[in-house]
């Protein structure tokens, strides 16, 4: 065994002796065969498959540029990505609490569950890993295959946040849903932020069309997640119960852009959501309910050095897809009325932010959101604190030491409002980070 142990490390050091010690060269093996692997910096890296690798980069403030290692065919017209992205966060609540990690103003406490003003925390698990590879050809065009993961999961364990392949406008796979703009999305440290924003990850198939100068129009079928809250009735239980979902979601958008930074978009996304119903003979039988959303947006260079970015949604029953109310289970909800049937809700949502380059390495911003639910037809029953409508503040600076360093500090404020009594309890929270990519 050591004997088979000893010749594996030898052909491992033979193997990897000539790549180590040519790193930083763009032609590391010496090869002429047209399908050589070359091992490359990003700095040594052909300009066009660089230009790939930023130019496919979701514009989400979180995705990460061209990774600083690269795999290369010798000609570089193919090329595979490797990078990460480690990021510490320590948090402080005073003045209240919000009891997540993450800070969702729906989460602040009801009277009378906790004493506790103030909490300590600190996170690790919104470090990233990714793999993505790009390449160049005749018949498809720039295609990108990209994968990703925090430690999300339960447990802390590793989670799926993107799997996807693009290409000719198509993308198909699991990665951030439709009916959101993530351009538009201000910069926080707080991983969850605005409450009034969309955001949410659907497996999906998807098209952009982007052949009109300055037009992108977009159209996606993505897999349903229904987050309901079911009834148990005292004179006729299991009067409604989950059931298996028939339909996709159905997304549409069309996006105007001009300039170097601004854009304004429309999206609109309409579903149905199935439960089963019992009648009072024991009998089953399926029914649904529609959800519709609409959502307009923007991000706009006022100057140079100022951004506005700004956003506004309404519809009823796609809770799960709200910031704020994704965790509050409203997708569908018990109609007090008619006992056998569930019903969709109206909500809304908004934000609207700034953020002001101080300096190529300094930026400050600051955004103001809100969230409200509505009531109808007699629900909710008996629940005075059922979250109805939340506030949320939010102020912060980043300073990018270097382009692979970044540190920032944050200032959050919550407001939490029940449906009956009309109570407001609030929460603060003092967000510090800094995060290293590569």
């Amino acid at each position: 065994m050591r004997t088979v142990l000893k010749s594996v490390a030898m052909l491992l050091s033979f193997g990897l002796f000539p790549i180590v010690s040519n790193a930083q060269s763009k032609v590391v093996i010496e090869d002429e065969e047209p399908n050589a692997v070359v091992f490359v910096s990003r700095d040594k890296a052909g300009d066009d498959i660089v230009k790939i690798m930023h130019d496919t980069r979701p514009p989400y403030f979180r995705e990460p540029g061209a990774p600083r290692f690269l795999l290369t065919d010798r000609k570089g017209k193919f090329a595979l990505g490797i990078g990460a992205t480690v990021q510490a966060v320590a948090e402080y609540d005073f003045g209240g609490i919000v009891k997540n990690i993450d800070f969702f103003p729906s989460f602040i406490p009801e009277k009378g569950i906790t004493g506790v003003k103030n909490q300590f925390q600190m996170d690790i698990t919104t470090s990233t890993i990714f793999l993505k590879m790009v390449g160049r050809t005749k018949r498809l065009g720039d295609f990108i295959v990209y994968t990703s993961g925090n430690f999300r999961g339960d447990n802390n364990t590793f989670q799926l946040i993107n799997a996807y392949a693009q290409f000719c406008g198509f993308t198909f796979g699991y990665s951030y849903g439709n009916f959101m703009d993530l351009a538009a999305i201000p910069t926080t440290i707080d991983y969850a932020g605005p409450s009034g924003a969309m955001f949410y990850y659907a497996t999906q198939f998807a098209y952009n069309y982007t052949k009109l100068k300055n037009w992108n129009f977009g159209i996606a079928v993505e897999a349903p997640t229904v987050n309901a809250t079911y009834p148990s009735f005292t004179q006729q239980m299991n009067a409604v119960k989950s059931s298996a979902q028939r339909m996709p979601n159905f997304v549409l958008d069309a996006e105007y852009s001009w300039g170097t930074n601004s854009q304004v978009r429309a999206a609109g996304v309409i579903r149905s959501m199935t439960y089963d119903s019992y009648n009072s003979h024991g009998d089953i039988s399926a029914k649904s309910q529609i959800g519709w959303g609409v959502q307009l947006s923007t991000t706009l260079a006022i100057t140079p050095k100022l951004q506005f970015m700004g956003q506004a949604n309404y519809g009823k029953g796609i809770s799960e897809m709200f910031n704020a109310l994704a965790n509050q289970s409203v997708d569908l909800v018990p109609n007090p009325e008619n006992t056998s049937k569930m019903q969709t809700l109206p909500m809304m949502g908004w934000y609207a932010g700034l953020q002001y380059n101080i300096s190529p390495k300094v930026f400050m911003s600051s955004t103001y959101s809100a969230t409200r639910l509505y009531s109808q037809n007699g629900w909710p029953v008996n629940n005075s604190d059922f979250f109805r409508y939340s506030q949320y503040l939010v102020a912060n600076i980043f300073w990018n030491f270097t382009p692979n360093i970044q540190f920032g500090a944050e200032y959050l404020r919550g407001w939490r409002t029940g449906f009956l009594d009309n109570s407001t309890r609030h929460a603060n929270r003092i967000n510090v980070m800094a995060q290293y990519s590569f």
